[in-house]
């Protein structure tokens, strides 16, 4: 599907509101179920059939090739394609999780994976395999803690890749509950209602590394949340790490048009006619494209038993093929190579694919 023909932005120029199907509305989508794609029967045998070919290797050397899927990477390439060039969003349904070991439940993910893109790192302990899970930890004291490692509510917010993915594999007690937005309808509203403000987001803004900080870079870095780069509109954006920069004393502070963007901004993300939720089974897999939208997760009150608990696989996924992106995204993304981009990478990050959180 063709891009938006758009004009490069300036100063004093806009680009106009996106069309198609990438801008959309939650109170229309939500009556809608062709983003849903169930696993038959077949599928399951032939993804089983996979995991077996790749017995005693270990996961995260496991490649597309290693793993074929020669029924299913028809549907599988359909859906990478409606995510990267569409509505942003799919969810793959029916994986028999429950009756898979660890290993298992982790080759078939990171197998099925390999057909949307390659393994990108999650964290300066370079978990290529991720694991969402409350861990105890503390973002309002500890300034390296992941909100994915507790049970607060995430707020909307991009990761550092093209494709995030998650494998439900045990959902918490109470809550939990998967909300997406389109940031393409959020550009859209902000250009109809204040385009005063929609400029300022187009400027540089302080964002904290949380920690995370690759050779030669400092603890902050400075990005506008919209880039118009090569006919894409694309966004990248984490307020929560956007206000804790201010920990910085050289990190230049919010003007206050800049937060009057970013409410505005967050007020659009948080009408639910705008964004959706949806609720994840166990064996559910969500993709979600992070240049046209955002991703957040209530809050949860989870199972006491451990085994019980809360527990979704992750996985950051560099797409072939996918948009170019502007070089101010290498500041996060590393490098902005197509097929070859995002995750994180820090002195004395050793790339592996862990089958337990830690």
């Amino acid at each position: 599907m063709a891009s938006p023909a758009l004009r490069e932005q300036t100063s004093s120029d806009l680009p106009p509101p996106i069309e198609g199907p990438q801008a959309w509305y939650g109170a229309e989508m939500r009556t809608r179920n062709e983003w849903i794609t169930r696993f038959s029967d077949a599928d399951v045998a032939e993804i089983e059939a996979a995991v077996r070919a790749t017995d005693g290797m270990d996961i995260a050397d496991i490649t597309r090739r290693d793993f074929p899927l020669p029924e299913l990477e028809t549907t599988l390439a359909r859906i990478r394609d409606e995510v990267i060039e569409g509505r942003g969003f799919a969810l793959l349904r029916g994986l028999p999780v429950e009756r898979w070991s660890k290993r298992q439940r982790a080759a078939a993910y990171f197998g099925i994976g390999t057909h949307f893109g390659n393994a990108r790192s999650q964290n300066a302990k370079g978990h290529l395999l991720g694991h969402v899970r409350d861990l105890g930890r503390d973002v309002h004291r500890d300034p390296t803690a992941r909100i994915y490692q507790t049970r607060e509510r995430q707020t909307f917010h991009t990761d550092s890749c093209d494709l995030v993915a998650l494998l439900c594999l045990a959902t918490a007690r109470r809550g939990g509950a998967s909300a997406l937005v389109s940031s393409m309808t959020i550009y859209n509203e902000m250009y109809r209602r204040r385009p005063d403000l929609l400029a300022t987001l187009f400027e540089p803004i302080a964002t904290d590394r949380r920690g995370e900080v690759p050779k030669g870079k400092g603890p902050w870095f400075a990005i506008p949340v919209f880039n118009y780069h090569a006919g894409h509109l694309s966004v990248i954006y984490a307020r929560r790490y956007i206000e804790s920069a201010a920990r910085f004393d050289d990190a230049p502070p919010l003007t206050g048009m800049q937060r009057e963007a970013l409410d505005l901004f967050d007020s659009l993300a948080e009408d639910p006619d705008i964004g959706m939720t949806m609720e994840f089974s166990p064996g559910d897999i969500q993709l979600v494209h992070n240049h046209t939208m955002l991703h957040d997760r209530t809050s949860f009150e989870d199972w006491e038993q451990p085994e019980r608990k809360r527990h979704l696989l992750r996985l950051w996924l560099a797409v072939p093929g996918a948009r170019p992106l502007p070089e101010i995204y290498a500041e996060r993304y590393g490098r902005v190579t197509v097929g070859d981009r995002g995750g994180i990478i820090v002195p004395g990050t050793r790339l592996h694919a862990p089958l337990e959180p830690a």
